[in-house]
């Protein structure tokens, strides 16, 4: 949930820093470009007010040409001394075109372009709009006109052609501040939103490990109330009295079938003996007697047979490193007997191999395998049992050469009194697999069961190799 719920955080935040930084970026360009061009305002401006007094030219006239004017010689070393320290093009130029003064010398009016546009709007005595946004990675000059005004009447315009890369270059500067907050906002953001989705999802990271606990059979399980937002806390709450709730249910659940295994043994065993004393008083073989005694002990075993279920789901595993390789080869050995009885031959491979399980339990589920793998053998197959060791697990592997089962069988076997219907006349209650995996679960180790090529059942035990967590 983390991996999906932070990166949405983080575009949003994301987002919103764009938001906000865009507009500041543009600002910041559009204020470095409006002081600059305040700042030729006024210096077109003070021209202006030079060249009003500057005696006027004869029609036609250049300047280098008429009377000589102290005002004229002024506005001309000024204009000099602006594009010698600035680097600025300044001129005042009249109505013709022709030049009052201009420095660079060599710099005449165009004939069309920005700047010729700026000149004729200034002829309008108007001053000339604001030069264009530029932007850092353009290279476009700032035209800027003011006319000169004499009795009413524009006389002459004053232009200024400005270049730009000191502007720009504050305004990258200015960008990269800008830049270098919003990263650092980022980083920030990022870390905050690390520990706001790290409070969020704790108490749910903490319920989803209770939840699967209590899944995997330890009951006892439960959520601890603490931090995260009221919500999951009272989730939290409202889950532990659930798991309460069912906990007790299946407790009662397990007493009762504990408890009614336990009083139906004396009187079935009661049953059974006048059964028996029955038998003796009439004909030997008789196939009632014999059904009756057959369907008794049957039902002797299934009750046995619950309250084994019964105490295996109550009890708890004393788990300790166990030599599964001994352990095996014991049990191995004890079945031979009864494999050998039958005509199946029992064969193990039990290398010295660890893990964690309790001796009890584990020896009481391997019974029920191989019980199992010997019971549907035929006359003539193979039981092979074999200890493996591999990364975090110990495996112990059991496979037969009977019928096998298909995949609809491989679904529901281990299920709770359920037997393959092609086997319904073969000894068994449907329990032993249903208690083999509840004892295994609590030790932390699982059952499972695949086919066996070309034909037969594969029971794969596996066992963990370090301490399971409590």
């Amino acid at each position: 949930m983390r991996t999906r719920l932070l990166p949405l955080l983080i575009v949003l935040l994301a987002a919103v820093l764009l938001a906000l930084g865009v507009p500041l970026a543009i600002s910041v360009a559009k204020a470095q470009q409006q002081k600059v061009v305040v700042d030729r305002i006024d210096d077109t401006a003070r021209f202006a007010a030079l060249a009003q007094y500057v005696t006027e030219s004869p029609a036609g006239a250049r300047p280098e040409t008429a009377n000589p004017d102290e005002r004229l010689e002024t506005l001309e070393r000024e204009l000099a001394s602006y594009h010698r320290v600035y680097r600025i093009r300044a001129g005042v130029y009249y109505r013709t075109d022709t030049p009052m003064a201009h420095a660079p010398q060599d710099w005449f009016l165009p004939a069309e372009g920005e700047m010729r546009d700026a000149f004729d709007e200034a002829l309008l005595s108007r001053r000339s709009h604001d030069p264009r946004q530029v932007w850092p990675w353009q290279h476009h000059r700032l035209i800027v006109a003011s006319p000169v005004i004499r009795d009413g009447d524009v006389v002459a315009v004053v232009v200024t052609d400005s270049p730009t890369d000191a502007m720009r270059s504050r305004i990258l500067h200015g960008w990269l501040v800008i830049a270098a907050g919003e990263t650092g906002a980022m980083l920030l953001a990022v870390g905050a939103a690390l520990r706001l989705t790290g409070w969020v999802l704790r108490p749910v990271r903490v319920l989803d490990a209770t939840t699967h606990a209590i899944a995997s059979g330890r009951l006892t399980s439960r959520v601890v109330v603490a931090g995260g937002p009221p919500e999951l806390r009272r989730l939290a709450r409202a889950f532990n009295e659930m798991a309460d709730n069912v906990e007790d249910v299946l407790e009662q659940q397990r007493a009762f079938v504990a408890d009614a295994s336990h009083q139906l043994r004396n009187p079935l065993a009661a049953l059974l003996l006048r059964i028996e004393l029955l038998a003796l008083e009439l004909p030997e073989g008789n196939e009632e007697i014999a059904s009756v005694r057959t369907e008794g002990k049957r039902l002797a075993e299934v009750l046995d047979d619950l309250l084994d279920l019964a105490l295996a789901e109550h009890a708890e595993a004393e788990l300790r490193v166990t030599d599964i390789g001994a352990l095996t080869a014991e049990r191995v050995a004890a079945w031979a007997p009864a494999a050998a009885a039958k005509g199946v031959r029992l064969e193990g491979r039990c290398p010295a191999v660890t893990a964690w399980a309790d001796p009890v339990t584990l020896s009481s589920a391997l019974d029920a395998v191989i019980d199992n793998a010997v019971k549907f053998s035929p006359e003539d197959g193979l039981v092979e049992v074999a200890v493996l060791a591999g990364g975090e697990t110990s495996t112990v592997t059991v496979t037969d050469t009977g019928p096998g089962l298909t995949d609809d069988e491989l679904a529901r076997v281990g299920d709770r009194f359920w037997r393959s219907g092609r086997h319904q006349n073969i000894k068994g209650s449907g329990l032993g697999l249903s208690i083999t995996r509840t004892l295994l679960a609590a030790g932390g180790g699982t059952i499972a069961y695949d086919r066996h090529e070309p034909h037969g059942l594969e029971v794969r035990v596996t066992l963990p190799r370090s301490r399971p967590s409590e």
